[in-house]
């Protein structure tokens, strides 16, 4: 059987497909690269956030952002510590159902997010079902998309090492403190 990356490989050197000019540059780059994985982040690695640019400036692998969606099952999405992390509890059908968006990623991109997330330590990293709500990745993305009932597995970050107290806190279904004026303001913090 081959894989999605030996397929693309003959694809790409296959002159004789006309629609091969269509796949987005990116992609080909990720097929270069190996294995690639579908990543769903609902915190400071999303669009207008503060960590959002390590999500797609290259500088620590590359992301490429495909559409938006919201958790198949419910969390508790908290904001805790004194950097006021959103953290989201992996209490499954407690909370809300979350929103976030949906990036394609290469091993060396989701090894940094490993770091970032200081998974397993902190966060842990698990695939979930997403709900599409909007998939704005009109390029072919290696077969990557929802199947038939608009459900994506994807990666996300969670945690099972949390202070009980954070179950009392607000629950969130987005996180936004520029939009959403009661949420506290993220503490900026760099990576290592």
């Amino acid at each position: 059987m081959l894989s999605i990356r030996s397929a693309l490989a003959v694809i790409i050197r296959t002159p004789n497909y006309c629609w091969q000019k269509k796949i987005d540059p990116m992609i080909k780059r990720f097929a270069a690269l190996g294995k690639m994985s579908t990543v769903f982040v609902y915190g400071t690695l999303k669009k207008g956030q503060p960590n959002h640019h390590y999500m797609t400036d290259g500088t620590k692998g590359k992301g490429k952002y495909c559409g938006k969606g919201w958790t198949d099952q419910k969390y508790p999405l908290v904001i805790a510590r004194q950097y006021n992390i959103p953290f989201l509890l992996n209490v499954p059908g407690m909370g809300q159902e979350v929103t976030g968006e949906i990036y394609l990623v290469d091993d060396q991109l989701l090894q940094f997010l490993d770091e970032f997330e200081s998974c397993p330590e902190m966060y842990q990293r698990t695939p979930v079902g997403i709900h599409i709500q909007k998939w704005e990745d009109g390029n072919d993305t290696l077969g990557v998309k929802p199947d038939i009932d608009g459900i994506l597995m994807c990666f996300m970050y969670s945690t099972t090492t949390y202070e009980p107290d954070w179950l009392k806190l607000p629950y969130y279904n987005d996180y936004d403190p520029s939009r959403y004026h009661e949420q506290p303001k993220y503490v900026v913090h760099k990576a290592k």
